[in-house]
């Protein structure tokens, strides 16, 4: 018997990178899974993969309508969703005097508001499966501060205080509700030839000096969102590569 055997995961933010890495993750472990993103043809193409095993659903994680469409459309196909993860995320750089004012709300809205509405629209559905997992997808970065991403920090220390309430709040649901905290991951969002130097430059010198696979986040979420992790709940779980440490110090002798 898998993991999943018989229960429904959302994955938001499905289509690729990180989310895609999840959905095979979930599916491979017996779950039916929802690829639940804007962008479509990646997410079609995912879930035509799959197989039987998954559907996409076009959702913008911003938008109640959307959320509640979802919810129903994923619950007709599937029946009641045991998990979800929220994954969909943005990220914007630059100093804050150069953040302009849309480019915050953006952030926020996608990485934070959009998990806060995931949480509210599930938790009927979850009460109908006799409970499940939410898993957050904070950051590292919800640890600390980090120069020129002041809105991505925000959100995601946002992500981190909105997953311990939501587990006090959802207890008695029998709903478990943690948040995971991945340092720098290798994917689209880290593509660009700007992202992609800025990622380098913070991976150096750590104690693992490289960005993780996505496939090394998904073994986490999926032992985060298994029974396996039944006592857990209002926690973070980080991999992050020793971010958190700082830089490892030169081993070199020094006067």
């Amino acid at each position: 018997m898998k993991r999943f055997d018989r229960r429904t995961v959302i994955v938001t933010g499905g289509a690729r990178g990180l989310g895609a890495s999840l959905a095979r993750g979930f599916a491979a472990e017996g779950a039916k899974v929802v690829i639940a993103d804007v962008l479509d043809p990646e997410g079609r193409k995912l879930a035509d993969e799959l197989g039987d095993r998954a559907i996409f659903l076009r959702l913008d994680v911003t938008s109640d309508t959307n959320w509640a469409a979802t919810m129903a459309e994923a619950e007709n196909a599937f029946g009641p969703v045991s998990v979800l993860v929220n994954n969909a995320a943005v990220v914007r750089f630059g100093p804050i005097l150069e953040t302009q004012a849309a480019a915050w709300r953006q952030v926020i809205d996608i990485n934070l508001t959009g998990t806060y509405l995931g949480i509210r629209a599930v938790v009927p559905s979850m009460r109908k499966a006799g409970g499940g997992a939410i898993v957050n997808i904070s950051a590292a970065a919800a640890m600390v501060g980090q120069f020129g991403l002041a809105s991505y920090v925000a959100s995601k220390w946002g992500v981190r205080g909105l997953t311990k309430t939501a587990a006090l709040e959802l207890a008695h649901d029998n709903i478990r509700v943690n948040s995971i905290h991945p340092g720098a991951i290798r994917t689209p969002m880290v593509a660009g030839p700007e992202t992609a130097a800025l990622a380098a430059a913070a991976v150096k010198g750590l104690a693992i000096p490289r960005m993780a696979a996505p496939e090394e986040i998904t073994q986490l979420v999926l032992f985060v969102a298994s029974d396996e992790a039944s006592f857990s709940t209002g926690s973070e779980f980080i991999a992050d590569g020793g971010h958190l440490l700082g830089p490892v110090p030169d081993s070199s002798p020094r006067a």
